[in-house]
């Protein structure tokens, strides 16, 4: 079983005033902090979904190895995105799940990412937990990618995919943060 590992960068920002992959945290850029949070956590391939200032992105950040796919419907929202994303993964035939993050979410561990992809299978559907609400990381078995990317639509993700299926939960309040950098005063 492989579990390979999904950024989803391309966002233009809106609210924030700029791409958020090229916002500067605690030393680094948040694209690079998802892409390392998922080296550390041991995850077989990253993919880095990029869409706005994608080539400013590629110049400046330090992916550690990552696959970069260019999402060239990004102002569409996050759905694009994550569709994008797993066609990108789609041909790795050794990769059973995918666990994604969102490049906004600085406090998801390395921790985190090893607690949501343990003993996940093609069958997976895994959200971390905090304190009774579902969150980021999200663990995405392969034989779910289908039915994610058929439904997921805007900035909504597989939120309505997750809704219509069984999830498993797990508890990572303990070991992470899912709070997301919406505007500069958040970083």
């Amino acid at each position: 079983m492989t579990v390979s590992g999904l950024v989803l960068a391309a966002g233009g920002g809106r609210r924030f005033g700029g791409p958020k992959a090229l916002v500067a945290y605690r030393g680094g850029l948040l694209v690079e902090r998802a892409a390392a949070t998922l080296r550390a956590a041991g995850v077989a391939r990253t993919v880095v979904v990029l869409g706005a200032a994608a080539a400013e992105v590629r110049a400046r950040a330090d992916l550690g190895g990552a696959v970069t796919v260019e999402n060239p419907d990004w102002a569409t929202g996050l759905a694009s995105s994550l569709r994008a994303g797993l066609a990108a993964l789609a041909d790795a035939d050794d990769v059973d799940a995918t666990v994604v993050l969102l490049v906004d979410m600085p406090g998801v561990t390395p921790a985190a990412v090893r607690r949501v992809a343990a003993g996940a299978t093609a069958g997976s559907l895994v959200t971390a937990g905090y304190g009774g609400r579902r969150g980021h990381p999200v663990v995405l078995g392969r034989d779910h990618w289908a039915g994610v990317a058929a439904t997921a639509t805007g900035d909504a993700g597989a939120r309505d995919y997750l809704r219509a299926h069984a999830v498993t939960v797990v508890d990572c309040a303990d070991v992470a943060d899912d709070r997301d950098i919406d505007v500069p005063a958040d970083a």
